[in-house]
């Protein structure tokens, strides 16, 4: 019976909760996760730093793309742009997002660090 709802698709499982779509292991358990934390983004090396406000009901958000880090580098960057800047801040799909208009304390922050930033748009 498990095999028959394995090769079903199986989503959700009394026994272990949630399940992964990919693997079919269960979402704690998942290789999926690890295999895509291992791999680090493809980039031009530039670091660029923008600030945005659409789909944010006006409010300002500095965001930084290309960084060529894993996810656990990506998170420790962003803890420690987000004490910098002393505010606070996400890390999603590869960008991180700190609240508030804070480019060029960002750029320095990241060229003390190694990094070749460019800032992005107006």
């Amino acid at each position: 019976m498990k095999d028959k709802l394995k090769a079903a698709g199986l989503v959700y499982s009394t026994e272990s909760g949630r399940m992964c779509p990919d693997c079919r292991q269960p979402v704690g358990a998942c290789v999926c996760k690890a295999n895509a934390r291992a791999a680090a983004p493809a980039g031009d090396g530039v670091v660029r730093v923008s600030r945005e406000t659409k789909g944010r009901g006006g409010k300002a958000v500095t965001v930084i793309k290309g960084v060529a880090l894993d996810l656990a580098g990506l998170a420790a960057l962003g803890k420690a742009l987000k004490a910098a800047c002393g505010t606070g801040g996400t890390v999603k799909d590869g960008v991180i997002e700190i609240q508030g208009d804070h480019v060029e304390r960002i750029m320095a922050a990241l060229q003390a660090k190694g990094h070749k930033v460019k800032r992005a748009g107006g």
